[in-house]
């Protein structure tokens, strides 16, 4: 299935395998869950959702700091 994947100002289209969720996805691009929010078509979401043909998967880098 194809999503589209944001991450801040790259938009690509990504091939997916059924029945992933998006902490798989994250997994596979090597990015640590405790680093960003992710937002499935607009609405901000837990990592163990899944994706579905067709989401629109946003991911916003957290940043730390004082």
């Amino acid at each position: 299935m194809q999503i589209t994947l944001i991450i801040g100002e790259d938009e690509k289209q990504v091939e997916v395998d059924e029945g992933k969720t998006v902490k798989n996805l994250l997994q596979m691009m090597e990015i640590p869950v405790e680093t960003v929010v992710v937002k499935k078509n607009q609405s901000i979401i837990i990592e163990e959702e899944l994706i579905e043909d067709g989401d629109i998967i946003e991911v916003i880098k957290v940043i730390y700091g004082g």
